[in-house]
């Protein structure tokens, strides 16, 4: 996804606040806190994913699908690429 590049910093720093909520989440449990704030927490998670998910599917539909000089044969493996990953994703 060559797209990805100009916007790599930006997925690279939204992973990391990932990467920090998980661990934290883990310092949670070994500090035995209680269930109502590692439950918060992981529901932030589950936003923060989600939020990233749009984000490159957002890009991959600008840049493979709307994009006016990408061929109708790249359109539709981008479409097909596109579906099997939301149906995975809302699995």
């Amino acid at each position: 996804m060559t797209h990805t590049i100009r916007e790599k910093q930006k997925l690279i720093n939204r992973v990391r606040r990932l990467r920090g909520q998980m661990e934290a989440v883990e310092r949670m449990l070994e500090e035995e806190k209680g269930c109502a704030e590692v439950m918060q927490l992981i529901a932030g998670i589950r936003g923060a994913v989600n939020g990233l998910m749009a984000e490159v599917i957002e890009d991959h539909i600008h840049h493979h699908l709307a994009a006016p000089d990408i061929t109708q044969a790249d359109r539709n493996e981008a479409a097909g690429e596109l579906v099997d990953v939301v149906r995975a994703y809302l699995k």
